[in-house]
């Protein structure tokens, strides 16, 4: 985690404006498009150099969306994305190829993002040789470097990915993205498949890596507790739109939606004595194909009116840095 003073004087490293991404349904002989999932519906955010900004929501939110798409590795169906002065959605072919340099992300199952016919080695050089880096001599100094950086060692760079636990696994995943010394990295979801001993390692290899290179992170998570160790804000998505963003400290002493206030509900608690009051969430996750109108947390919400189903509610500051999208958010202040 960065230190809070130094990072809310930096400028914004990379902003999501309006974005969207909506997947069509096809169906019938010809395949005609029927429907569209709205994966994500109009999110807009920004992140600070040297910052972490936590994402969490319910799986199917539209998470690893808008992360997936921030990087083009998902095509947008609207929106935009700045960085370095840049649209990226707008970039082409070279323009793109370079601010992919410094654009990385860790995936959530390293075992499937890694090709098992190659050695690690060549896996985390893979970035180097696309790109064109130093001479084949350096480029395997860079690897060596970067493998000992994430508690790796030099021999292992001869192994395959099977010969690898989660744990480590997950490590390569982190020195891949990291060969090309990138300045903003996405982390989607890269503790949730692993033990939580293991877990508090790869924490503090990303928190170590971000104080000596200076890293931006958008981190992807389901574990509060996750991103309540690692995070400086955190941002809160329910059924593809965001519902919450503030400061990480603010948000979990006070809560502004009722989703989130639900989410925070379900952390548990370390000592036995004290007991939370839980706050159940009724029915199911609407589809994105079809979501409700008005609020789309609605139909679940305890405190829904008439006008939460009519009007859908504006992402509104309501306190300095904390944002909130509902109709009665003043409520909880």
């Amino acid at each position: 985690m960065s230190d809070k003073s130094t990072v809310k004087k930096q400028p914004d490293l990379i902003a999501v404006q309006n974005l969207k991404k909506y997947f069509p349904v096809r169906a019938g002989v010809m395949q005609r498009v029927v429907a569209h999932v709205q994966a994500v519906d109009d999110v807009s955010f920004s992140i600070k150099k040297g910052e972490t900004l936590g994402m969490v929501g319910e799986s199917g939110c539209g998470k690893t969306t808008v992360g997936r798409t921030m990087l083009r590795l998902i095509e947008p169906t609207a929106g935009s994305v700045i960085y370095g002065g840049k649209d990226i959605f707008q970039l082409k072919n070279n323009e793109l190829k370079l601010v992919r340099r410094d654009l990385q992300i860790i995936f959530q199952d390293p075992y499937a993002s890694l090709d098992p016919r190659v050695p690690i080695g060549e896996s985390v050089m893979e970035g180097l040789h696309i790109h064109k880096i130093g001479t084949p001599k350096e480029r395997v100094d860079i690897m060596m470097e970067t493998l000992k950086k994430v508690g790796l060692e030099t021999y292992h760079a001869r192994r395959f990915p099977h010969e690898f636990s989660g744990g480590q696994r997950q490590r390569i995943g982190i020195a891949r993205a990291l060969a090309l010394r990138p300045k903003f990295i996405v982390c989607d979801e890269p503790v949730s498949a692993l033990d939580v001993s293991i877990q508090s390692q790869v924490l503090n290899i990303l928190k170590d890596l971000q104080s000596e290179f200076g890293l931006t992170y958008l981190f992807i998570a389901h574990n509060l507790s996750v991103v309540e160790h690692i995070s400086d804000r955190v941002a809160v998505m329910y059924l593809g739109k965001m519902v919450e963003l503030a400061d990480r400290d603010e948000l979990y002493r006070r809560q502004l939606h009722p989703y989130t206030q639900a989410l925070m509900s379900a952390i548990p608690v370390a000592d036995p004595k004290l007991k939370r009051k839980r706050l159940i969430l009724k029915g199911d996750v609407p589809s994105p194909l079809n979501p409700p109108s008005g609020c789309r947390f609605h139909p679940r919400c305890p405190i829904a009116q008439k006008i939460c189903a009519e009007k859908e509610p504006e992402f509104r500051e309501l306190k300095p840095g904390h944002f909130a999208a509902c109709h009665f958010a003043e409520n909880f202040l």
